[in-house]
């Protein structure tokens, strides 16, 4: 399948992935992470039965904080 991740086109095998599987296979460990797929906000608990399919536009954002 194809997706956009983060405007990048990404290729991957299979018919989907689970948001918590796209994250560890992607290496995005980063603590405060946001998850949205085609504009639609993901919640952190929904991460594991929440599925990408081919086509999806995903966008991974990184919060940081500081001053």
């Amino acid at each position: 399948m194809k997706i956009s991740l983060n405007n990048k086109e990404e290729s991957m095998a299979g018919e989907s992935i689970s948001v918590r599987e796209l994250l560890t296979l992607m290496k995005f460990t980063f603590p405060l992470i946001i998850v949205k797929i085609n504009g639609r906000l993901i919640k952190k608990e929904d991460y594991e039965r929440i599925f990408i399919g081919d086509g999806d536009r995903v966008e991974a954002i990184h919060l940081m904080s500081g001053g």
